[in-house]
């Protein structure tokens, strides 16, 4: 008796970080588009580093921007982010990614904003920030 059996499978090949391939089953995952902005990462950044801090794992900021190998003054920069209001640190995480161009928010433009100790005024002037941001990007469309 001669019968023929066919299998349907979905499967990707799939690279390792050491550049091995294996098989894996379903389809691909997609790749996200685009790259996730400076001020996100910079903001995530300060955040790891005050959990360092607070642990006890680094002395300071100092300690921090030697092994950071930046200068104690652009450590702080990144660590006045962790000051901003909690709901404008959440914008700042969930921001879209940047498909092409600059990035729509710039750390230098939120350094002022992370200066200013009233939630407040920061709240202000993040809203004025972003509307700016808004006008700036729906004019160069």
């Amino acid at each position: 008796m001669n019968s023929k059996l066919t299998v349907n499978r979905s499967f990707h090949v799939q690279t390792r970080r050491n550049g091995s391939k294996s098989l894996a089953d379903g389809k691909a995952p997609t790749k996200l588009q685009g790259r996730v902005p400076r001020i996100t990462r910079l903001l995530a950044l300060a955040h790891r580093c005050r959990e360092l801090v607070r642990d006890g794992v680094i002395i300071n900021q100092s300690e921090l921007a030697h092994y950071g190998r930046i200068s104690t003054t652009r450590m702080s920069q990144i660590m006045w982010l962790d000051n901003l209001a909690p709901d404008i640190q959440a914008q700042i995480l969930t921001l879209p990614r940047t498909v092409q161009g600059r990035d729509a928010i710039l750390e230098r433009e939120v350094r002022p904003i992370a200066k200013t100790h009233d939630w407040a005024e920061q709240r202000k002037m993040w809203a004025n920030l972003t509307s700016q941001c808004c006008v700036e990007t729906s004019q160069s469309t």
